[in-house]
Parts: structure tokens; sequence; C-alpha cells
């Protein structure tokens, strides 16, 4: 049986190896819109992400202007850097957005969720998951004989480092914000 030689500088791939190891890798970007606070805008900006088959991970939305009648909405997406400037683009054609700012891309941003999380628990279990919310500063929101509700506020991953540690110990439900996120610094102004 004869070996087979490759060239140096080749590569090998098997025939089951359907990956394209020519294309974008995916990019996870946060974007914050503002949009005039009026019924149905939601739902626009969700059905663009829906209807292309985009994914968000994140979506939180509030009014930011009383007076003038706006809201905020901060979305968490990934995607290929080509599927996010098809995001930005089609956000912005939407005609009750003002603006659309990709923080990911645009400088250094500041990134916060709000977590809730009920641990069940008695004796060690329970000493336990009081000792870890210590370490991770979250606030005990309601106690029970069997049963504590945790606050944590903090980036995606502290939250998610938190309910990985909490699983065992009899975590039984989670409630998250989705992310609240802003750009550091001063504004430029245009």
């Amino acid at each position: 049986m004869a070996a087979l030689k490759i060239k140096k500088g080749t590569s090998r791939h098997s025939a089951y190896d359907l990956r394209d190891y020519h294309a974008e890798a995916l990019e996870r970007h946060t974007l914050a819109v503002v949009v005039d606070n009026e019924a149905g805008v939601l739902a626009r900006v969700i059905g663009l992400f829906s209807g292309r088959g985009y994914n968000i991970e994140s979506l939180t939305v509030a009014e930011i202007d009383h007076k003038g009648h706006m809201s905020r909405i901060t979305i968490v997406t990934t995607g290929t850097p080509s599927v996010i400037e098809q995001i930005k683009a089609q956000l912005g054609r939407i005609v009750p957005v003002h603006d659309v700012h990709d923080l990911t891309v645009e400088g250094p941003a500041v990134e916060r969720e709000l977590g809730l999380f009920k641990v069940s628990g008695t004796a060690d279990k329970r000493v336990e998951a009081l000792r870890l919310a210590d370490i991770f500063r979250a606030n005990v929101v309601d106690s029970t004989l069997g049963s504590f509700v945790f606050e944590i506020t903090g980036t995606p991953e502290k939250i998610d480092a938190f309910a990985d540690l909490m699983r065992p110990l009899g975590l039984e439900e989670v409630a998250r914000t989705g992310v609240a996120a802003l750009a550091r610094g001063v504004m430029a102004s245009g």
C-alpha cells in the first residue's frame, strides 16, 4: 500500500469536513438604536431580524426621552462582518429609526446586565450559595427557609459564571434583563 504524499504548505481535509475554510468568522456586536417611542416600532425592528434569519442574543428597550418620545433599543447580535453591516444598513432605513450605533466598533463601551437567580437548598449548599453570592457581590433580595433570590449586576460573562456556579447548588429559576450598554467617554459633536 503506497503512502499518500502531501505537498508542504497544503492541507488535507476529510470528505466529511463540511466547514467552509474561506467563510467569514462570526462576530458579536452590540447595537444601540434610537427610535420613536410609538406603537409597532419594536415589532418592525424585530421583524427585520426574524424575516432575514438574523439572531438576537439580547434585547432591551426603554424610553430615554419622555418629552421627545424617544426610546433606545440595545441589541446584541452575532453574524459575519458583512451580515452586521447589512443589519445596520437595514435598521437605518426603518422610518422611525433616528440613529444606529455599533458600540462594538465605535470604541470602548460599558455593558451591564441584571440577573435574578432563585436557588433552593439546605445546609451546606445554602451556606455555599451565600458564600459565592458574597464573592460575586450579589444581593439577597428574598429569603425563605428553603431558598434565596439573588440579584446580580455585571457583564454578561459575570452573569453566566454566577449561573454556572449556582446550578449544582440548586438553581431553580433565572430572569435576565439583557444587555444595557453605553459608549465610554465624551461623545464627539457632529
